[in-house]
């Protein structure tokens, strides 16, 4: 059962208004001043919504082969409840509201213009603190942390434990611009972050991520290790080093775990292929149709999270 309190419609909003914005808004005006750090506020036209509306409305649905639920991708009676809540019910503008209450920002780096929230605490020794959302996500990822993070006292923290936090949309992600070239490795982002953080004054700051996030964090990590005071992830990839017996002391239940888990990723990694190899193709379907992006999607946010079947409770 579809329950109203969905948490990662937020996040298909934002991914499908900003889709639509980019045919019908022209790209901003880089200033003359090519370091230059800019407020930004969301607004969205009413025409964006409304035909975001429209579209949700005249959504068509596949059949589904009876008893099958989500083992073949999204499930269909969750996929239309989740549209029709998303068409009816949620309300974009009270996010908007809720982003423009915080201090954001856009600025030009390695010709692309850059979007990010930078939250400072009140505390002046507060830690400098760069988070970097994955895929599929985005900087509402972090909007539940970010009062904590920032102003700790207020939720029962201590004052000394607060950061000043960076949150920037990764290329081509939310509000930031689309890179016009091929090439944007994780480290060229890393340099891309860190040249963010410099242009913010800060010489020294931890780091967070996770998924491309993490991938992202930990090529900042190595390759400024004179700037980055720490790293965590929640996305650890790692191995058995090179010409080594990759299975030179693992039990019997480790070996296991890793042959179920290794099932399990082949069976879900379908469209990783598919974005790694074609994405152009993909795109246009996604990029047309908002219900079959929030098919693509959901049905990752319900494979990778332990919802007990409701992934609705899962996210926040």
């Amino acid at each position: 059962m579809f329950r109203v309190s969905w948490g990662p419609s937020i996040a298909l909003s934002l991914l499908v208004v900003l889709g639509a914005c980019s045919e019908t808004i022209p790209d901003r005006i880089v200033e003359v001043d090519p370091d230059a750090i800019r407020p930004f506020n969301v607004q969205v036209p009413d025409e964006i919504l409304d035909d975001l509306d429209d579209r949700l409305k005249r959504a068509r649905f596949p059949d589904q082969i009876p008893d099958t639920d989500w083992s073949y991708g999204t499930d269909g009676a969750y996929l239309s409840e989740l549209i029709d809540y998303w068409r009816t019910e949620f309300d974009w503008r009270a996010q908007e509201q809720i982003l423009n209450e915080l201090n954001q920002f856009t600025t030009v780096i390695d010709g692309v213009d850059l979007h990010f929230i930078h939250q400072r605490s009140s505390n002046p020794d507060a830690v400098p603190l760069l988070l970097i959302h994955g895929w599929p996500g985005s900087i509402f990822e972090f909007m539940e942390i970010i009062g904590p993070l920032s102003d700790p006292a207020s939720y029962g923290g201590n004052r000394s434990d607060a950061f000043h936090l960076v949150i920037p949309s990764l290329p081509g992600f939310g509000f930031s611009g689309k890179p016009s070239e091929s090439g944007w490795s994780p480290e060229r982002m890393a340099a891309a972050f860190a040249e963010l953080m410099e242009r913010l004054d800060y010489d020294r700051y931890g780091v967070q991520g996770g998924d491309w996030g993490g991938i992202i964090g930990r090529s900042l990590a190595g390759n400024y290790p004179d700037r980055v005071i720490g790293f965590h992830t929640n996305f650890v990839l790692g191995g058995p080093p090179p010409n080594t017996d990759r299975w030179a002391g693992v039990s019997e239940e480790e070996r296991t775990f890793l042959a179920d888990r290794t099932e399990a990723f082949a069976e879900g990694s379908g469209y990783q292929e598919i974005q790694g190899t074609k994405p152009q193709s993909l795109g246009v379907g996604l990029n047309d149709s908002p219900a079959g992006l929030a098919a693509w999607i959901v049905e990752k946010f319900h494979g990778w999270s332990d919802h007990d079947g409701h992934v609705e409770d899962a996210f926040t």
